[in-house]
């Protein structure tokens, strides 16, 4: 009887709409999927599907018998009402979170040295921070589940324009839409590590985003389906952040979605083919496709050596820590009109060269428009450097080939301008390379990498020169501490420059301690001239 008592109390306390809502039970988020009786076991029980499936021991089956549906074999669990919390009402949360603690501020007096005094002024500085006046509300894990009382978030936070409620328990986009509907000026949005059930007309609730502008996504377990089921609410987003979903195949946003400018995909299994299906997005700047399993990248619109009309605005493109091997596919990225701005590290194709120093010039050399390279800027020197290194790398393959000094007599075979699509474009722009550049190299042994170089010293003519020979990939801070040692000069900030006999009388700075000699084209031979201060 005690035991019937106390079931029929626990149902009165529960939510009328239980079953669907979002609730935090011992730290973890869950959905409740099923509440009643579980036989044998006396009393009421919550059947909840966890967020974290390793979290779970069954799949909603319990002794034969099935009583929810889980998508992981270990996501569901049996757990007790009163163990679990179903969230409290936003207003509750902006209180809890902002309006206590500067009351309790307010009144807060400080002792200094043996006097207390009030901290004059302090008042109107909390004023402006009051629930009326916030423009950013975080209520990341605050468990926020609803609006509260109607209409009371349009009164105490009118002016909100970015709200986060990631981790939260809210469990629907209705239920989103009851709170954002009521925040006119919202432009921001976080609802990260929430699970929301898709409305069945969303281009109804569209009034609720009218000035959104970045909507953040991330660990949601969304499909791309379900995106474009929601995307109708969002006419005016232009930011939108998917990180770490159930995102794999994508299909065209047929009317929607077309004012973005920044997409990231990052931590999806995408399947591959269908990454042409965004390439109509005429105004996406930014795509973050890192950790997605990439390995090809096609755009068989335009021929070799033209730019495609996909991604006709793209300017910053992530490709970290993918399956790209091929130098097939950064020439494709070569075709990409407005592309600037890329980051492939963590790629089999960085380490395909004996250092990353080459790949990163050949980079560079295959897309001629890229400004910064793996988060590092681009500079015009290092460009030139990387396209001149370029022609000499693959001139005699460029011979081979049909190429030729006189560009009227140039009969390249479609198989090298596949491989180097930009190789023509380079030797206009420089010439094509000279017959010592074209000579066969040599097997590689360490002696052959050896400079001999003489260095001077301008500044101080007593001093006699001194000749060494150097690795041609020791970075000039080595060079550097070898010579603060050779000359018995401690403490003093050194300036390198050097003379070649192929530029006579000109005189080139040696101006980043990170670069190694041969990014200056530093030869066999040749002089640097040693200042300091």
């Amino acid at each position: 009887m005690r035991i019937q008592e106390l079931d029929h109390r626990m149902m009165e306390q529960l939510p009328e709409d239980a079953v669907g809502r979002r609730v935090l039970c011992d730290g973890e988020r869950a959905t409740v999927r099923y509440v009643g009786a579980v036989p044998p076991n006396p009393g009421l029980w919550l059947g909840v599907e966890w967020d974290n499936p390793q979290r779970g021991k069954h799949d909603g089956s319990y002794e034969g018998l099935r009583y929810f549906t889980c998508s992981h074999p270990t996501g569901g669990s049996f757990v007790r009402a009163k163990k679990v919390s179903f969230g409290m009402d936003y207003l509750s949360a902006v209180k809890q979170r902002y309006e206590l603690e500067l009351d309790e501020a307010i009144g807060e007096q400080v002792m200094i040295s043996t006097k207390t005094v009030k901290m004059v002024g302090f008042e109107s500085i909390i004023e402006k921070q009051r629930m009326e006046n916030l423009t950013e509300i975080a209520l990341k894990n605050c468990e926020v589940s609803g609006p509260g009382p109607e209409n009371e978030v349009r009164i105490n936070t009118p002016n909100v324009i970015s709200l986060d409620m990631s981790g939260s328990l809210l469990s629907s986009w209705e239920v989103v839409v009851a709170i954002t509907e009521q925040l006119e000026k919202l432009q921001v949005l976080c609802l990260s590590h929430n699970r929301l059930r898709i409305s069945s007309n969303p281009s109804n609730m569209s009034h609720a985003f009218s000035h959104l502008r970045v909507l953040i996504l991330n660990c949601c377990a969304i499909t791309w389906s379900q995106v474009l089921s929601c995307a109708p609410m969002w006419p005016q987003l232009e930011e939108l952040f998917l990180n770490n979903n159930n995102i794999t195949e994508l299909k065209r946003p047929v009317d929607m979605l077309q004012g973005l400018k920044v997409l990231d995909l990052s931590n999806n299994s995408l399947v591959q083919e269908s990454l042409l299906q965004l390439s109509q997005l005429s105004r996406l700047e930014t795509l973050n496709l890192s950790s997605t399993g990439i390995s090809v990248i096609q755009f068989s619109d335009t021929l070799i050596g033209t730019k495609t009309s996909a991604f006709p605005a793209l300017k910053v493109l992530f490709l970290d820590d993918n399956k790209i091997s091929e130098w097939a596919v950064i020439n494709e990225l070569e075709k990409l009109r407005a592309l600037v701005h890329l980051t492939c590290k963590h790629n089999p194709l960085m380490d395909l060269e004996n250092n990353s120093e080459t790949t990163r010039q050949l980079l560079i050399a295959r897309i001629g428009q890229l400004e910064i390279l793996n988060k590092s800027q681009v500079l015009q020197k290092e460009r030139r450097g990387a396209e001149l290194d370029y022609c000499k790398k693959f001139g005699r393959a460029w011979l081979q080939a049909g190429g030729h000094i006189d560009p009227q007599l140039n009969h390249l075979s479609a198989e090298f301008i596949a491989q180097h699509p930009r190789y023509l474009t380079i030797i206009q722009k420089y010439g094509a390379p000279v017959e010592d550049e074209l000579k066969e190299q040599k097997p590689f042994a360490l002696k052959d990498q050896l400079l001999t170089i003489t260095f001077e010293c301008p500044v101080d003519t007593g001093r006699k020169s001194i000749q060494k020979k150097l690795p041609g990939s020791m970075i000039v801070q080595k060079v550097k501490g070898l010579l603060h040692r050779l000359l018995k000069l401690p403490g003093v900030e050194l300036h390198l420059s050097y003379t070649s006999s192929k530029m006579a009388d000109k005189e080139i700075e040696i101006d980043n301690d990170l670069k190694p000699l041969q990014f200056y084209s530093i030869e066999d031979g040749d002089r640097i001239l040693v200042r300091w201060s």
